[in-house]
């Protein structure tokens, strides 16, 4: 399993850090768009498509919007505001499952949820790409969510005794959750100090920096929270060794939109 882990992560890695630096315009668009249409193909199976022909039509119907919002950019301002509503009441959801899944509104109610997911995920990033120090910006989105990552395993490694969301994600615990953010806050110190942020500024910035890992942690456990009610545990095999593209982009399609949101409200970017 490591070996197959350590190939895959080998082939991928080049792949991704070219497509999320080298290119830009249309073609980072389409990059990005190839990789939301696979996870709309596995939310698909999560929602309840057991036909392989319906999850490639649910799939193409997303790289059909996505193509459609590349075309109306006006809309994404309406996209990010949605994803904030969005991610608000997936905490909701996430804290009251199993009881909250009544209120998922069956196959039709999840396949909408998709979209709730991915479809400002596409956005958030296409934005990021068009404003100022554009790559910074994704480098930084995805450091706060890796680092969060990578301190809450060790902190829940070391520390952890009280589950997070036992009902959702039995290993997660609050102890792993605090030393995440902890983490991501240290990271956005350093950084902040290193540039010569002012103290409101810094303070603005890791006020940000929380929320959007706080988010990200929402974004892991929901996709988990749909996986138990499906009794699946990979999103798919995609990545051998490593589950499904959802599997590896789960915090990132909650951080990514909200990222974006919070900068576009600071003046960072317009829409």
């Amino acid at each position: 399993m490591l070996k197959q882990r350590i190939i895959t992560a080998l082939v991928l890695l080049p792949i991704a850090l070219g497509g999320f630096f080298l290119l830009d315009g249309g073609a980072f668009a389409l990059f990005i768009g190839a990789v939301v249409t696979l996870g709309a193909w596995e939310w698909a199976r999560l929602a309840g498509f057991e036909s392989q022909a319906l999850r490639v039509a649910y799939a193409a119907a997303v790289a059909a919007l996505l193509g459609l919002l590349y075309l109306v950019p006006a809309v994404a301002p309406a996209l990010l505001v949605a994803a904030l509503l969005w991610w608000l009441v997936a905490t909701l959801l996430v804290l009251g499952y199993p009881d909250s899944s009544r209120y998922w509104g069956g196959l039709p109610g999840k396949l909408l949820i998709g979209l709730l997911i991915l479809l400002p995920a596409w956005q958030g990033l296409v934005l990021l790409k068009q404003w100022p120090q554009a790559n910074a910006l994704i480098i930084a989105v995805m450091v706060l969510v890796w680092g969060a990552d990578i301190g809450a395993y060790f902190s829940g490694k070391t520390f952890g005794k009280r589950k997070l969301a036992p009902k959702v994600s039995p290993g997660k615990s609050w102890e792993g959750l605090y030393g995440g953010l902890a983490a991501s806050l240290l990271i956005t110190l350093l950084v902040g100090l290193q540039q010569g942020w002012s103290a409101s500024g810094l303070l603005l910035a890791m006020a940000g920096a929380a929320v959007v890992v706080l988010i990200s942690v929402v974004g892991d456990l929901t996709e988990s929270m749909f996986k138990r009610q499906s009794g699946i545990k990979d999103s798919s095999n995609l990545l051998p060794g490593h589950g499904g593209v959802l599997d590896r982009i789960d915090s990132l399609t909650a951080a990514i939109p909200v990222f974006a949101a919070l900068l576009w409200l600071s003046g960072w970017g317009s829409l």
